[in-house]
């Protein structure tokens, strides 16, 4: 046996090689998909998506004048047309800083409620017992299929009737009775999750109910509230439906201040920019600096 047959066993026979077996139509197609051309394509659809926001920054760096004789980006050849005349003239107008604030004012009470009421809500749905548990969950999970425009007429003659309706107050409270049963339903799901050990351990150490999800269960539900939180202020910042009927003059929000001006867009178009760019941007930036936990957060909830 000569000695460059190493492979060869000692009867002789070199040993047959293994088959690879072929791969499928769909197991190609998947390698092809996870390849580096797909990446590519998917960022440069990404950069075509940025195109309206970058469009409208410039356009709002840029004087009415100018506008009106040309598109935007013609700041790239002539980038001496850039200005923040448009930004002094939007902190000028009244009405559009007083929407902005009307926009704070809705937002930021209406998430914070839907997040503190849903995960108390959640929690008990998950852990603890009490009559009814699980038909009044049925009956939570049923009002997601609700659409806003159904409640619309009967909560506005509700509102009428408890003096609320065109102040801030129905905003809100329109907007976490919509907001809650999704709130519900997605924590109470992330909860069930936890290992039920863990709740004993703590409860044999001593910690009430109230101890147990302050210290224990809202820790671990980081991820679950920061997709929640997402999803309820995007919700509200960029609504106009229930602010143009439950809102008056004195408490509309920037979605309804930005759709007056447009009325006269011809005599107002510097403020119609910078004003729709800070109202674009300040839910992508809330977007971008949680989208981490968004998106473990859905993943959690979205099973049991």
């Amino acid at each position: 046996m000569s000695a460059d047959a190493g492979s060869v066993t000692k009867a002789g026979v070199r040993p047959a090689e293994p088959v690879r077996a072929e791969r499928s139509l769909g197991s190609r197609l998947a390698g092809w998909v996870s390849g580096g051309a797909v990446r590519v394509f998917l960022i440069v659809v990404g950069l075509f998506w940025l195109v309206p926001t970058i469009g409208l920054l410039l356009a709002s760096l840029r004087s009415p004048e100018d506008m009106a004789v040309d598109g935007w980006w013609t700041v790239f050849t002539e980038p001496s047309e850039l200005t923040f005349g448009a930004y002094r003239t939007l902190l000028e107008n009244d009405d559009i800083t007083a929407s902005l604030l009307n926009t704070v004012y809705i937002t930021v009470p209406a998430t914070v409620l839907v997040v503190v009421i849903g995960a108390l809500a959640g929690y008990a749905f998950a852990w603890m017992d009490f009559p009814g548990r699980d038909w009044w969950f049925l009956a939570v999970v049923g009002l997601l299929v609700v659409p806003v425009q159904v409640a619309l007429i009967p909560i506005a003659e509700l509102f009428g009737t408890l003096g609320i309706f065109g102040s801030l107050t129905g905003v809100v409270v329109f907007h976490v009775g919509f907001g809650l049963p999704f709130a519900v339903f997605l924590l109470r799901n992330f909860f069930a999750e936890i290992p039920k050990e863990l709740l004993e351990a703590a409860r044999l150490d001593g910690a009430g109910e109230l101890r147990l999800f302050v210290r224990v269960v809202m820790p671990l539900a980081g991820p679950a509230v920061a997709a929640l939180g997402i999803f309820q202020f995007l919700w509200v910042w960029n609504d106009m439906l229930v602010a143009l009927i439950f809102t008056d003059s004195g408490s509309q929000p920037i979605t309804v201040a930005l759709q007056t001006q447009v009325r006269q867009f011809g005599n107002n178009i510097d403020v119609l920019a910078p004003g729709a760019f800070i109202s674009m941007v300040v839910p992508l930036v809330v977007f971008f600096a949680f989208q981490r936990q968004f998106v473990s957060g859905v993943m959690a909830g979205a099973v049991k």
